[in-house]
């Protein structure tokens, strides 16, 4: 029992194809309401009104509200397991457990939120206190044989009720929750699984914590001529990070080397966390770590996963090396001499030849991207994909955690409203630095045949609107936004007979699709020329500013692709049979995979691994973001690649792929949906043509277009 708390352009010759699809050209009431602060729009009428509660909650209009939320889902905790031992039982065992589910998840998730959103200590610590005392039920649960045999006995011999290929589905789902805390074990190993998960849990939060520590050295260790640049106290200089922007090449090999300097504790710490994963995984049955965790997912074993990524290395070596050759002219041009690239100069140069592309700062573009252009370009691209608008509603006193915070209604043109979205998009003093999706309440049908709609929550953090101008993002925040936004759509189009599957509550190698998908809508100068208008003249921005935005997004493509599959192996590795390789160092194993897998050379005395928080929180699952964006590149090649506003895909891949959420095996609804077996080669070769595509691109604007820097 677990709950989830929560991340091919074709050549564009004209605009016909969405000529019947309005544009933003006078502000809607959508764009107006996103281009001013909620804060300052005045409701007297609401103003009148006493407080709603947090989400409209009326117990969560003070903190103490969370103990009483907290105790009816005791209440109803105790009831629900009641009935799954009643030999009278007269609903189906799933629908029993799926609520139990519900009422667990819709305190935990809340307050989870609430904990990391809300500015003030009250609320935010009573939420804390409601995380620990679920997450304690959910422990107890977990650890309840009776509760465990009710539904290994439905999965195994079948329900006394009637059921679906759905219910046997979430069944096996629920069953699998129980058997990852080990419950179906003896009681010796089952406890050994237990502390197991304990030691890890304190492991990673150790690790994580050092991986962003910042290294501090005598300052006559570095070069007089960059000290400048980095933090200095009294004889100690202070790297925080790698600098990887910085255009002083020797400050950024003094930050690499440095910032990245093997640090013991962090080793250790990395060994033992590997090696109790491994070890919780053998007492669980599997061969690894990496089969624990990749069971159920879209690619369903990591062999698939490993003859994907030699897959990619092989076809991507070549691809990387034109990139470094153009990294390399770059170098040479800047410091008179050929010398190669090393790790520390990737990022500068892709960031340097797209800022030349660009031919102007990012923040030219911003003024073609309020936020309440872009909320409307949404609102334009889901009307015309699916026949839904998105609404802003008015708050109640007390609704939201903090003054600026938007909601909004997600209406279907014949299906009415599927759920609500509440938008907290201005950085605060306080607010976590990090864009994210949040579930509230998942949707699922209700006992008397309606539906719970669901409430979702997008926290990002854009610049607040000025006094002069609202806020303006910049283009890797109109990504963000759209990317976020996906994750929301998923949320409210999944609907699902049950919450336990409700939208992203699927495996993390699919629930990262719909969001990656929707960036390549906002990479498509079709999508962007929709809305990308300044915001004092709704003046559409000129072709070759848009055209030179788009390119930009393609270029390096592959030498970026090849450090994701290079950071993908190493995951897997460490998460193999053998994961500490012969040696039991960490750094051996990067040593001999950067090697097999990336184009630039391993540096001796350096421990990248030990500053890679994702260990922690994807263990054995970092692949996802490259077969999330084969599947999302392959959807767009075959449904949107020709027209990205086209009705008819849009609702089939609706139908199809949205509205399963996880209460569809996920290999099953990519192969569905697209027609072909999801196999390494189908994945890697959906990858490889979008670079070609990418490429393409590139170069047609090269030959047509736009001036391509030398």
């Amino acid at each position: 029992m677990q709950c989830t708390i929560s991340r091919s352009i074709k050549r564009l010759g004209c605009l016909t194809n969405v000529a019947a699809h309005r544009s933003v050209t006078t502000l809607s009431p959508l764009a107006t309401t996103f281009n001013s602060r909620p804060s300052r729009r005045l409701n007297l009428s609401s103003a009148l009104q006493r407080d709603a509660g947090l989400f409209c909650l009326e117990l969560l209009q003070q903190p103490d509200g969370f103990q009483t939320m907290k105790e009816q889902a005791m209440f109803d905790t105790r009831r629900l397991l009641k009935e799954t031992c009643d030999p009278n039982r007269t609903r189906k065992m799933v629908v029993v457990f799926d609520e139990l589910s519900d009422s667990l998840c819709k305190v935990a998730d809340l307050a989870e939120f609430i904990r990391l959103a809300h500015p003030k200590e009250a609320f935010s610590q009573a939420a804390e206190d409601a995380c620990i005392n679920i997450n304690s039920i959910v422990e107890h649960l977990n650890t309840n044989r009776e509760l465990y045999q009710a539904i290994r006995s439905v999965c195994d011999s079948g329900d006394t009720c009637p059921t679906t290929e759905v219910d046997e589905h979430v069944a096996r789902l629920f069953l699998f929750d129980f058997e990852q805390s080990g419950i179906h074990l003896e009681e010796n190993e089952r406890q050994r699984v237990v502390r197991l998960n304990d030691d890890i849990l304190q492991k990673g939060q150790k690790f994580m914590a050092g991986t962003a520590l910042p290294r501090a050295v005598h300052r006559k260790l570095l070069p007089q001529n960059i000290q400048h640049l980095f933090s200095i106290s009294g004889d100690q200089v202070l790297v925080a990070g790698l600098y990887g922007d910085s255009p002083n090449c020797t400050a950024r090999e003094w930050a690499y080397r440095v910032f990245l300097y093997p640090d013991e504790q962090q080793e250790l710490l990395l060994r033992e966390l590997l090696s109790a994963r491994h070890e919780l995984a053998r007492t669980c049955g599997f061969p690894s770590y990496a089969h624990r965790a990749v069971k159920g997912s879209t690619v369903e074993n990591p062999e698939v996963v490993q003859n994907f990524l030699q897959i990619l290395a092989e076809k991507l070596r070549p691809h990387s090396e034109k990139d470094l050759d153009v990294m390399r002219s770059m170098k040479k041009a800047e410091v008179g001499s050929s010398c190669d690239i090393f790790p520390w100069d990737t990022l500068y140069y892709t960031r340097k030849i797209k800022r030349e592309w660009l031919q102007a700062p990012s923040s030219d573009f911003s003024p073609f991207f309020s936020l309440g252009n872009c909320m409307e370009g949404l609102n334009l691209l889901v009307n015309a994909l699916y026949g839904i608008q998105l609404k802003t509603v008015d708050m109640m006193p007390g609704e939201a955690w903090t003054q600026d915070v938007y909601k909004l209604e997600v209406v279907h043109e014949n299906e009415g409203l599927l759920g609500h979205i509440y938008c907290d998009f201005y950085q605060r003093t306080g607010k976590p630095n990090q864009d994210c999706h949040f579930t509230i309440r998942g949707g699922k049908v209700l006992p008397d045949g309606s539906y719970q709609n669901p409430v979702v929550v997008l926290m990002l953090n854009f610049p607040a609107p000025k006094w002069s101008s609202p806020s303006l993002l910049s283009p890797g925040m109109v990504d963000n936004l759209f990317h976020e936004m996906g994750h929301a759509l998923h949320s409210m189009m999944a609907r699902t007979q049950y919450q336990h599957v409700t939208g992203t509550r699927c495996p993390t190698d699919f629930a990262e699709v719909p969001s990656v998908l929707m960036e390549y809508f906002a990479a498509d100068p079709r999508v962007l020329s929709l809305f990308a208008r300044h915001f004092q003249t709704q003046e559409p921005m000129p072709a070759d500013m848009l055209e030179r935005l788009c390119a930009s997004k393609h270029l390096f493509a592959a030498s970026e692709m090849q450090l994701q599959v290079f950071y993908s192996a190493l995951d897997q590795k460490y998460h193999s049979e053998n994961p500490l390789g012969p040696t039991g160092n960490t750094s051996d194993v990067i040593a001999s995979l950067q090697e097999e897998y990336y184009n630039i050379p391993y540096i001796p005395k350096t421990a990248w691994q030990l500053r890679f928080s994702h260990l922690v929180s994807y263990g054995a699952k970092y692949y996802s973001y490259l077969v999330s964006r084969a599947i999302a590149s392959w959807i767009w090649q075959d449904y949107f690649q020709d027209d990205p506003l086209s009705r008819s895909k849009g609702e089939q891949y609706r139908q199809e792929c949205l509205a399963h959420g996880g209460g569809k095996a996920p290999h099953l609804l990519v192969s569905d949906y697209l027609k072909k077996e999801v196999t390494a080669n189908q994945l890697a070769a959906s990858l490889l043509q979008d670079l070609d595509s990418r490429n393409n691109f590139i170069k047609d604007r090269c030959q047509n277009k736009i001036k391509c820097p030398s």
